[in-house]
């Protein structure tokens, strides 16, 4: 099991952080105001941030264009951005007809898995999408129980999709990349350098971010992540008392002590 955040030692040479977004950054949907000037003062002390995210191109887009960050991974992995200053730099796992391609498989398959569970849809923020297919089981219907997320899951899986689960969409795509993989390719595009997992902490808060856990020397789960914490092999290091950007922001007390 993780191990109360206050009892990390983080180390003097953090180069900076990456965090998911939904319920790690955010509560009930909307961004805790003080994230912002948070990941503004890291950067003032010299750190970097990035978000990643399982939401979309058109998300990312925006974030990185006018949020206090160096670039943000998004789409679980298959795309990344960052603002240089003058415009905007834009990368993906995939090349254009790939994603086109992909991009029809997924449609009949949103076909099939809105046919087989009830109660789901698509994501609101599908139209903004590259690269993956986002069923919302909880952020804009009626949440679903274990049991519909679990029937979701198995359409992926018998369409030879991969998927994972966050805290409020089941995502699949075609293609052998996650969230990790997605840093791997955005730092070194970014920064020109193979990542350090052990000078970067990682935040998140669902399963969709277990690679990430597994990877980062220094990552932290906002509280609610207990709630998926028998669902992946590999847990965080550390964990928040308080939930989604309450958490955050006290884990990144203990990274940036006064």
């Amino acid at each position: 099991m993780p191990t109360p955040v206050q009892e990390m030692h983080p180390p003097d040479d953090l180069i900076g952080v990456f965090c998911d977004i939904d319920d790690t950054l955010t509560i009930e949907g909307r961004l805790v105001p003080r994230v912002l000037p948070v990941m503004a003062e890291a950067q003032a002390r010299g750190l970097k941030v990035v978000p990643i995210t399982g939401r979309p191109g058109g998300w990312v887009d925006h974030i990185a264009r006018c949020w206090p960050v160096d670039g943000v991974v998004g789409e679980n992995g298959g795309l990344w951005y960052w603002f240089d200053g003058q415009k905007l730099q834009r990368r993906f796992f995939q090349p254009q007809p790939v994603r086109d391609a992909n991009r029809e498989r997924l449609k009949t398959l949103a076909g099939t898995i809105l046919n087989a569970v009830p109660g789901t849809a698509l994501a609101s923020d599908q139209p903004y999408r590259e690269l993956d297919l986002a069923i919302d089981f909880r952020e804009d219907v009626p949440e679903l129980g274990p049991d519909s997320i679990a029937a979701i899951v198995q359409e992926f899986e018998r369409a030879d999709a991969t998927c994972k689960v966050s805290s409020i969409h089941v995502n699949g795509w075609y293609g052998a990349f996650d969230k990790l993989e997605g840093v791997r390719r955005f730092h070194q595009d970014r920064f020109g350098t193979p990542i350090d997992f052990d000078r970067w902490a990682f935040f998140g808060d669902s399963a969709n971010d277990e690679p990430m856990f597994g990877a980062f020397k220094h990552s932290i789960g906002v509280a609610n992540v207990a709630h998926f914490l028998d669902r992946m092999a590999d847990h965080p290091t550390w964990i928040t008392q308080n939930e989604g950007g309450h958490g955050f922001l006290e884990g990144m007390k203990i990274l940036m002590p006064n």
